[in-house]
């Protein structure tokens, strides 16, 4: 009896803490104006819109460059560009191209090394408003003096206050969720133990490419 007891509250705590985080998640948008920092940081996804965002606040002078983290090898540099709207000299001079992340850990440390080669301290972040909760986490972890700003996309079909009626946007959110616990979980095994392998970037700064580097063939 007692045994189903601590299973009915650990559902309990799971199922707050889920409609918790949704919570936090649709409040991150619309995001507010940034304060300028030393450079932005887009996350790529499913659609064309972060590298976008991220793209209008160079255009705003809210950082000196853009890396677009996690690019597609297949992808070229004037195939992105066409997708992204504003000056094309701004894209020439100020956009870093990153093709190393396969995923989010991987972001976190392909940005965690081109901050680090460029001496940022201060960085925008641009994601999806459901997938910034963990990213922010990530990136944090592996460049813990960096000052991070979240700039979050709004995902439309989360904007719904019913979303967990939807069996499209119930999954998407608790998939996340479910993420972003497992990343807290890492995250403080980290700290009991005092190892964190993913603290020194495995990837080189000069795996961001500029206008003046190499396309990678494909």
């Amino acid at each position: 009896m007692k045994f189903l007891t601590l299973i009915g509250v650990v559902a309990l705590l799971w199922l707050v803490g889920l409609f918790v985080f949704a919570d936090r998640v649709r409040g991150l948008t619309p995001a507010p104006e940034p304060e300028r920092a030393d450079a932005i940081v887009a996350l790529t996804g499913p659609s064309a819109e972060r590298v976008n965002a991220a793209i209008r606040l160079l255009e705003h002078d809210k950082g000196d460059r853009v890396l677009i983290s996690g690019v597609n090898p297949e992808v070229r540099r004037r195939e992105l560009r066409a997708l992204t709207p504003g000056s094309d000299k701004l894209f020439n001079c100020c956009v870093d191209l990153g093709f190393e992340a396969e995923n989010t850990v991987g972001n976190a440390q392909e940005i965690a090394a081109w901050a680090k080669s460029h001496d940022y301290k201060t960085l925008i972040v641009v994601t999806s408003d459901y997938h910034m909760p963990r990213s922010l986490v990530l990136i944090h972890s592996v460049a813990p003096g960096i000052k991070l700003t979240p700039y979050a996309v709004e995902t439309p079909s989360l904007d719904n206050s019913r979303w967990w009626k939807a069996a499209v946007t119930a999954r998407r959110m608790t998939l996340e969720y479910m993420k972003y616990l497992a990343v807290l979980g890492r995250e403080g095994l980290h700290r009991l133990t005092g190892k964190h392998p993913e603290r020194d970037p495995v990837f080189p700064g000069s795996t961001a490419t500029s206008e003046a580097s190499p396309e990678k063939a494909g």
